[in-house]
């Protein structure tokens, strides 16, 4: 026993320390470092117009890469575990591209799509006043892309696990599509939406190289936070990369940490709606009972 105790507490010594080494330890020297010069200069840096609109427009698209995530990948999910169709296996295999292939070869690939030079797509959609490349627009899509297994990876598991009986249940009792998925569906994978909303929130907040091709750069117009970081330091300007990189750092942290903590208390809830799943639907019979009681 005492010998399984050691092994166990060595082995638990060596993983803290690599988490340490990783990631604790290069964190807290980016927070050390941002506010090495005081909290107002820490403001300061952060309030500076190019800095402050890149932070807007990084928050702007962020909240559109998660909500295109998350209704895609909803409905990716639900095509994934309740249709068998040819392709499944492909289209599964395709989720995961994002996040096996380089940022930079995502964003050089919308180049090619939706640049307005050269790309297939490009000139039509300028010819008809939308700007996808340099713009909003472009950076909305290379940050959706690189983030959506995400919510899709957290679904998928969840709605493998509960199986369609109760969705059966429900349409045979009279439910539509829409009220299948409200009451049934959703709140049995609720929690794992939420967990891969969070994920794919702190990825949009933080991409770089896709975001980088895509956008151009453009200092006012076109540039997020993480680009404000990369052109802070090479400048020299180590207190405004500092205080950006950890306001990125902490959102993404804290992002995590909330759900952490919501996690553990949605025991009772989740009982409670499982008791109302496990309630039939009202048929028409016992509607027309309530209508004219005995």
């Amino acid at each position: 026993m005492s010998d399984n105790r050691l092994v166990r507490y060595t082995l638990r010594s060596i993983v803290l320390v690599y988490l340490a080494m990783l990631i604790v330890w290069p964190v807290f020297l980016v927070a050390k470092n941002a506010f090495a010069d005081g909290l107002g200069t820490f403001v300061d840096a952060l309030t500076e117009p190019t800095t402050a609109y890149a932070f807007q427009l990084t928050l702007i698209v962020a909240a559109w890469a998660v909500v295109i995530n998350t209704v895609f990948g909803v409905l990716i999910s639900i095509l994934l575990v309740r249709y068998t169709f040819p392709g499944r296996r492909l289209l599964s295999a395709f989720i995961d591209l994002p996040l096996s292939v380089s940022p930079v070869v995502v964003g050089l690939a919308l180049l090619l799509a939706y640049g307005g030079n050269s790309g297939w797509f490009g000139p039509a959609l300028e010819d008809a006043g939308l700007q996808v490349i340099y713009a909003t627009p472009g950076i909305i899509m290379a940050t959706a892309f690189v983030s959506l297994p995400l919510v899709i990876r957290e679904v998928v598991p969840v709605l493998t696990e509960i199986g369609t009986e109760q969705e059966q249940a429900a349409r045979s009792l009279g439910a539509n599509a829409w009220q299948t998925f409200r009451r049934i569906t959703l709140p049995a994978m609720r929690w794992a939406l939420v967990y891969g909303v969070v994920l794919s929130l702190a990825r949009s907040l933080g991409e770089f190289g896709a975001v980088k091709i895509v956008s151009g750069n453009v200092v006012g117009q076109t540039q997020t936070a993480t680009l404000v970081v990369e052109e802070k330091y090479q400048n020299f300007e180590q207190t405004a990369a500092y205080a950006s990189s950890f306001v990125l750092a902490a959102a993404a942290v804290l992002a995590l940490v909330v759900v952490t903590l919501l996690r553990p208390g949605h025991t009772a809830s989740s009982e409670a709606a499982a008791a109302q799943l496990a309630t039939p639907l009202p048929t028409e019979t016992d509607r027309a009972g309530e209508r004219n009681p005995a």
